[in-house]
């Protein structure tokens, strides 16, 4: 499972997500917990990796699993091919 799209993101700073991603998210030191309005996040604050975009509520982006990099659509899209 080494890229993830994700379709929306939350807020410019995190992104909730489920049990079966939380061994990535602490991989790649992107965990965020202890939030009374959820349980796991990925931490996304920095933007993205190629380029420091940051990722605004509602915009898509990637979570490459294998680096821990978070990538817009644009790069994550580039990544993606690359990897086909």
């Amino acid at each position: 499972m080494p890229l993830i799209h994700f379709e929306m993101a939350d807020s410019p700073e995190r992104t909730q997500i489920g049990e079966g991603l939380v061994r990535f998210a602490v991989q790649s030191g992107r965990l965020e917990t202890g939030r009374n309005d959820g349980k796991y996040f990925l931490h996304h604050a920095d933007g993205c990796d190629a380029d420091g975009k940051r990722i605004k509520p509602g915009d898509g982006f990637f979570f490459d699993t294998n680096t821990g990099d978070i990538l817009c659509e644009e790069h994550g899209k580039d990544r993606s091919e690359a990897d086909a």
